[in-house]
């Protein structure tokens, strides 16, 4: 079987579909599966690094643009359409899924055109523009919300969360890994936060009582690495700082707190790890979806939520000092968070994948069909 994955731009769109390819090779050893991005995105670099065969097209966005934007992204549409039927007939693959973001529109309505099967993942509790849109051509739609199934055919959607990364599906059946200090781990994503990056510096004031009892670690985004340093070392603090974690599954193993923007995709990350988290939802997030999607966990018992117009220095620091202070609250957390992972949910889409190749193609026996080019062996990653 080959899967076609098309979208990326963030981590929280381009990871489920790591998490998914990575299920989809390891079933086997004749499947195989090609990414479909753009140049600018996450995807370029991150599907490469991780052995996966990386294609790109033309595209932008267009939802929220400006006039000059939206003209631009406009014009794009026909060479998006036709690069992508361009690489659907290099590749030929059985079935294509859309993870979200604007590349994955073309390609997955090129391959829809041409009768290939067609699935989209949506990680949100609010859809976005081009799943909302591509809902209506799918043959599955798999939602990770309850709040989502509204948006799509009752009779093709499947409630089955987000797919997590192999390398953190081990985290589920792990024990914290044994420390001295009470350590925090604070990312905003991978593109960093802003305004967390500095409601955390203006909290580092209100913990000075516990500055020799804190491990802090800190994912501060390209753009405010040295702003952040400078801000730790002003106020008398050590912490691990670094642009990009990009071990996260370690990360996440030693943290006894995490404090966090609330994307889909990190929220699945913390309930398949299990951690109790601070979560600050992105202000601008398209409908405010991140604010939907941390409700849920906020509603579970699992984690606080903070808007961040709301949330101060101190505020933040008072609710670190009571959960350290109060580990009988972390463990009900903790255990909350794990009662609503989905660590089958890569294993379970794949299967839906599967029937659906079954019901187009027949029985797929891994052999290349007429005309087909030879597949581009994936890389196998060094131990």
């Amino acid at each position: 079987m080959r899967v076609l994955i098309a979208g990326g731009g963030t981590g929280g769109h381009l990871f489920p579909g790591i998490a998914l390819a990575e299920e989809v090779v390891t079933r086997h050893p004749k499947n195989d599966v090609v990414f479909v991005g753009t140049d600018r995105g996450l995807e370029a670099r991150v599907v490469p690094a991780n052995g996966f065969v990386f294609e790109a097209i033309r595209s932008r966005g267009l939802k929220g643009m400006g006039p000059l934007r939206l003209l631009l992204g406009l014009l794009l549409l026909p060479l998006s359409f036709f690069e992508s039927w361009r690489i659907l007939r290099k590749y030929r693959p059985d079935v294509v899924v859309g993870v979200g973001g604007y590349s994955s529109g073309p390609v997955v309505l090129s391959a829809w055109l041409m009768r290939i099967p067609t699935a989209l993942q949506e990680q949100n509790a609010l859809p976005g523009l081009t799943n909302k849109v591509l809902g209506r051509f799918v043959k599955a739609a798999f939602v990770s919300f309850d709040d989502a199934k509204a948006f799509f055919s009752t009779r093709h959607t499947h409630l089955l969360g987000n797919p997590i990364r192999r390398v953190l599906l081990e985290n589920f059946l792990r024990s914290r890994k044994p420390h001295d200090k009470f350590t925090v781990l604070i990312f905003g994503g991978s593109l960093g936060a802003r305004g967390l990056n500095t409601r955390v510096i203006d909290a580092l004031g209100y913990l000075e009582a516990l500055k020799a009892e804190l491990n802090l670690i800190h994912q501060t985004g390209k753009n405010d690495l040295e702003t952040v340093k400078k801000g730790y070392e002003e106020k008398g603090f050590t912490a691990e700082l670094r642009e990009f974690i990009d071990d996260m599954s370690a990360a996440y193993l030693g943290a006894d707190l995490v404090v966090c923007r609330a994307g889909a995709t990190t929220l699945a990350e913390l309930t398949v790890c299990k951690k109790p988290s601070i979560l600050v939802p992105f202000p601008h997030a398209t409908d405010d979806h991140q604010a939907v999607n941390a409700k849920a966990l906020v509603d579970a018992g699992a984690a606080l939520m903070f808007r961040e117009e709301e949330l101060t220095g101190e505020k933040l620091a008072l609710a670190i000092r009571d959960l350290k202070e109060h580990p009988e609250k972390l463990k009900k957390m903790e255990k909350a968070a794990g009662l609503l992972g989905r660590p089958e949910a890569a294993r379970e889409i794949a299967d839906v994948l599967q029937q659906l190749c079954l019901e187009k193609w027949g029985a797929l026996t891994g052999q290349k069909r007429d005309g087909e080019p030879l597949r581009p062996k994936r890389e196998e990653k060094a131990p």
